[in-house]
């Protein structure tokens, strides 16, 4: 079994929280080729992206409390059971609105790990250290994301937009072996109490009533809706926009991982040392400088695709350092409530992202305003989150001294 403080453990979780991730990226070459195949438009095949991101949201809301009761190894192996049901679905799909409804039932099943993932990580470490843990995983799991598209775009050349679910598939597979012969049950106290849906919803009312919680959550929302807002764009800007081929737009969309891999070593290595309000800071600044950039590179057409990449890639860095540590940040006030904690910050979060990727997609007028405007929204609003988490902080320190 494994053992906490190991790097097999730590790569066992960033491969549980990256199954969104691989669930969006690996196809997100083969969405002008998938709209065509399966006679739909740009808005509907983003659909299939918001719709998995709010199927997420929803299974999240279960999961964590679940989890509380039960533990976190049935759970979880019930959600990949379900992820790889769904997987199935949507390669044998005919038609967009089948495909949509595959890729409901497969987010059900990724919710799962995503949110045990974390919740996981609140059992077994205090403090900086959970943040120091997530900052750990966000650098492995960034692997998964950087070489997706790639392989993504090589599935589509090969076969067509069908291979990539098989590829989740054969993920799923071998994760959920992982997680049956080695992963330890890690909650130390179940919850006693019955579980109806009314204790569900009433087990997130603690975190409710908790302004750092809730500071925190907000920065992790404007945080990672910037990330989606490139996500459910990405191929049709710099496909449809600018003309890049499948092959190049992996590797372009491999370099704005890189940056995420940046900037989650950057954040677990100034975490413990400055705090995680101070870094988060840091982050929502370079968040900003990204939007800034993309609204620049939106103004110069000259600077073509690449100010496209450099921008995001700017934003990629703060995120990378900031998404970690806001749910780290948010989860320290709940030991004996991770589980639920954790579905509340997935629940909001992919909400809020799936709701800004839905007017991205509206918005596409072939041109990469849409995208340049959320970023720079979003990057102002989590940096003032981020001010007033910091204000909130030195109010605390002063109170105690």
């Amino acid at each position: 079994m494994l053992k906490p403080n190991t790097l097999a453990l730590t790569t066992l979780l960033a491969m549980l929280v990256a199954t969104g991730p691989l669930s969006t990226d690996i196809y997100l070459p083969s969405l002008p080729g998938l709209a065509t195949d399966l006679s739909t438009d740009e808005a509907g095949a983003q659909l299939t992206l918001s719709v998995f991101l709010a199927g997420v949201a929803l299974g999240q809301i279960f999961y964590g409390p679940v989890s509380d009761r039960f533990g976190r190894r049935p759970a979880l192996l019930f959600a990949l059971v379900v992820y790889m049901a769904g997987s199935v679905m949507c390669s044998f799909a005919n038609d967009i609105d089948g495909l949509i409804i595959s890729r409901f039932v497969q987010a059900i099943g990724a919710a799962g790990p995503m949110v045990l993932g974390r919740s996981i990580v609140r059992d077994l470490y205090e403090g900086t250290r959970a943040g120091q843990e997530l900052s750990r995983m966000g650098a492995i799991m960034g692997i998964v994301p950087a070489i997706a598209p790639v392989l993504g775009a090589v599935l589509e050349i090969l076969f067509d937009w069908r291979a990539a679910f098989i590829t989740t598939l054969i993920f799923g597979f071998c994760t959920a072996l992982w997680v049956y012969y080695q992963l330890p049950e890690t909650i130390k106290n179940k919850r006693p109490e019955p579980l109806t849906v009314i204790s569900i919803f009433a087990s997130f009312g603690p975190m409710l009533k908790n302004r750092a919680f809730l500071i925190n959550l907000a920065i992790l929302c404007t945080t990672y809706a910037g990330l989606f807002a490139f996500i459910s764009s990405s191929s049709f800007i710099l496909q449809g926009v600018y003309g890049l081929n499948e092959i190049a737009f992996g590797l372009c969309y491999g370099l704005i991982v890189l940056a995420y891999i940046l900037g989650a070593s950057i954040g677990n290595r100034l975490g413990p040392k400055r705090g995680l309000d101070r870094t988060m800071n840091l982050g929502t600044r370079l968040q900003l400088a990204g939007g800034i950039s993309m609204i620049g590179a939106a103004l110069i057409p000259a600077v073509g695709p690449y100010g496209i990449v450099f921008s995001q890639m700017i934003y990629m860095v703060g995120l990378g350092i900031t998404m970690p540590l806001s749910m780290a940040a948010a989860l320290i006030p709940f030991p004996d409530r991770a589980g639920a904690a954790s579905s509340l910050l997935g629940v909001a979060h992919l909400s809020f992202a799936a709701l800004t990727g839905a007017i991205v997609g509206e918005m596409l007028n072939q041109t990469a305003w849409p995208l340049a405007i959320a970023l720079l929204i979003l990057g102002v609003l989590a940096l003032l989150m981020s001010q007033i988490s910091l204000i909130e902080v030195r109010n605390r320190n002063r109170r105690v001294s």
